[in-house]
């Protein structure tokens, strides 16, 4: 601006120069001559203010650009102007705009920074003329003399940095560009070039809204899918996907607060364990499709049967589960036996009738127990006398307990297995499902009863943990594992067992005194991994937490067992020093029949993939299964197509001999 407030006073001088002019002057030429000057000073001048005027409202850098260019060739009187403007990289300058000859074919290209006159004005930061070449060596006025013919070049400076240049080429009066030109050209480039830098912030914050609204966009979209994944996660986690009743996890809750409550106010509450007469026949013979079906029928008419405080839950297969709350005897039986007799409507599929009946075991809080493990038991083994007797409906007897031994004579007898040593621990292998190897066995209890042969823990450890003698009998199987890893260990295998380990045994503030004292260093800890169940989400959690942390310190690694059965809080998750995920064998057994399943092994594995765990598949029958879930990324599984549960001598045969490989 200090340059255009010169030229319009030297204006002013000139034109009192002019009025001073004696009229007797002689010199007619030179008069004509000033005035002639005095004209294209004014006409300048002009083109200078409409510019700045011009340039002073428009915002769109590429009408920006457009109209200095216009202006700059119409200034200097050139037959062709460019604008180039140095790229984001620094690396490269683009031709934004030109006018006049051939500008077209040359607007939008790019070039390298160093390349010809650009380059060298950016270099010395400095304008270009031909009057330079007089200040070049020989060598380079030679090479600048035959690239740059007739050629002026300023540059356009910014507040902080170069922005570009305005190149003009060839006068149109075939004459060359003076340094009158290039003054002219230089002051233009400062006028224009803060309007340019400015019409570039705005070019950039208008692209930054556009981008932080995209952003926005984007998040909320993704908000809204993980709003929905979170939805379907707990739908999967606490319902059934076939009915959409509770599951066996959301159940338990609800049981175990069932009880608290009826504990509170002095109550009774009722479970009814229902299971389904004969209804693998009907999958037999219909197909697991119409058996599908059936059951969500069955669902729905139970449903009609529901008071709003009761919980109707599948538990899985063909067994359903009510909550009765503040419930006595006389009113649970009746409830029972309207249930039994809404299932005896028979049900229509296709072009048959099939009649559905049922078995109902009934437990009672507090007559039958005061937790959710007993009143599930004890409803259990109701429900089994009910099958095996025919009744339909049954209430929890001792006498009457379903297992093989009876509830009475099961007490006696397991507290002499200790004595006589009559528990074993079985291993089922583990295989890795990149190298097909086996790299981990599960010890699982058994119980070698000397009439009635080998009983599952399924049976024996509910009572245990009745009668007081689950420490004793964890403390046992810890350390028979640990003798028999070590073993292998000394024999060349490497092989880490895993032990399920109850929440009873983790809220014993004895236990880690015993593990330590089994434990001779953290090395002998590495051979040991504990599965433990999701049900640990509803106990102390705090004091569960420091307690595996304890562990975790000993060596030990830590792996959720039956994982999606249990009540599972992500958020709590995340937090614990757990490495492993083991996902249930009710989801993986049907992966090749269920959508749903896979849906739920898939984003299992994907889930402990990105809290950095590890997934193990149990209950993988089939080849088939096998190869789906290592193609999902799983990274152990177990099951009968790779081998059943094996006594401690059919294992080390097994060692004994080739490594396990599937596939």
């Amino acid at each position: 601006m200090s340059d255009l407030c010169t030229t319009l006073e030297s204006v002013s001088i000139l034109s009192r120069g002019l009025h001073r002019v004696s009229d007797k002057e002689k010199n007619k030429g030179k008069i004509s001559d000033l005035r002639e000057s005095l004209q294209h000073r004014e006409t300048e001048i002009d083109l200078l203010q409409r510019t700045f005027t011009e340039i002073g409202s428009e915002l769109d850098i590429n009408n920006l650009f457009q109209l200095v260019a216009d202006r700059a060739r119409e200034l200097v009187k050139a037959e062709t102007l460019l604008i180039p403007i140095l790229d984001e990289n620094c690396e490269t300058y683009t031709y934004r705009a030109g006018s006049g000859i051939n500008s077209g074919e040359i607007v939008g290209e790019s070039l390298p920074l160093e390349y010809g006159v650009c380059g060298w004005v950016w270099k010395h930061k400095r304008p270009w003329w031909r009057g330079v070449l007089d200040e070049l060596d020989e060598g380079e006025r030679n090479r600048w003399e035959k690239q740059a013919g007739t050629l002026i070049m300023v540059p356009l400076q910014g507040k902080e940095h170069f922005l570009g240049g305005i190149s003009a080429a060839n006068k149109t009066d075939r004459h060359e560009f003076t340094r009158r030109d290039l003054n002219l050209l230089t002051m233009f480039a400062g006028i224009v070039s803060v309007a340019i830098e400015n019409a570039m912030v705005v070019q950039q914050m208008e692209q930054t809204n556009r981008l932080n609204e995209d952003y926005r966009r984007r998040l909320k979209i993704m908000n809204k899918q993980l709003l929905e994944s979170n939805r379907e996660l707990e739908f999967h986690a606490l319902y059934d996907p076939l009915t959409s009743l509770p599951n066996r996890s959301l159940f338990r809750d609800r049981l175990s607060r069932g009880i608290t409550r009826a504990e509170s106010s002095g109550t009774k509450l009722g479970l009814l364990l229902i299971d389904l007469d004969r209804f693998k026949d009907i999958n037999d013979a219909l197909g697991h499709d119409k058996g599908d079906q059936i059951l969500k029928e069955i669902a729905l008419l139970l449903q009609q049967y529901v008071y709003p405080d009761d919980t109707f839950a599948r538990l899985g297969g063909d067994e359903f589960a009510v909550i009765l709350p503040d419930s006595g005897r006389e009113k649970i039986l009746s409830r029972a036996n309207a249930f039994l007799k809404a299932l005896e409507k028979p049900f229509q599929i296709n072009d048959s009738t099939i009649s559905v009946g049922a078995s109902i075991g009934i437990s009672i809080y507090p007559e039958h127990g005061d937790n959710v493990t007993d009143m599930l038991c004890r409803a259990d083994s109701a429900m089994y006398s009910a099958k095996k007797l025919k009744q339909g409906i049954t209430l929890y007897q001792p006498v009457n307990d379903h297992s093989p031994l009876g509830y009475l004579t099961m007490v006696t007898d397991l507290r002499k297995a200790f004595d006589n040593a009559e528990f074993e621990l079985y291993y089922q292998p583990q295989i890795d499902l990149k190298s097909n190897e086996m790299t981990a066995v599960e010890a699982l209890g058994r119980w070698v009863h000397p009439r009635y042969g080998i009983v599952k823990p399924d049976v024996f450890i509910c009572e245990l943990e009745q009668i007081g003698l689950i420490d004793k009998y964890t403390t046992w199987v810890i350390e028979t594992a640990l003798a028999h890893a070590t073993d292998w260990r000394k024999h060349g295998r490497e092989l880490k067992v895993s032990v399920n380990i109850s929440v009873n045994d983790l809220l014993n503030p004895e236990f880690t005194q015993r593990l330590e004292s089994l434990l001779g260093s953290t090395e002998e800890g590495q051979l040991l991994k504990f599965e433990i169940t999701e049900n640990l989400f509803l106990s102390e959690y705090d004091h569960l937490f420091d307690v595996l942390e304890h562990i975790r310190y000993l060596g030990i690694t830590l792996s959720i067992d039956d994982f999606g059965t249990g009540y599972s809080s992500l958020s709590r998750l995340k937090k614990l020093p757990v490495s492993e995920l083991k996902i249930d064998q009710s989801f993986v057994t049907d992966m090749e029949k269920s959508q749903n399943d896979e849906v739920i092994v898939h984003s299992t594995i994907e889930l402990a993939h990105n809290l950095g765990m590890s997934v193990v598949a149990e209950g993988v029958q089939s080849a088939a299964t096998l190869q789906r879930l290592a193609s999902l990324g799983c990274d152990l599984a177990q099951g009968f197509i790779i081998s059943e549960p094996l006594s401690a001598e059919q294992f080390e045969l097994l060692l004994g001999g080739p490594q396990v490989k599937v596939g």
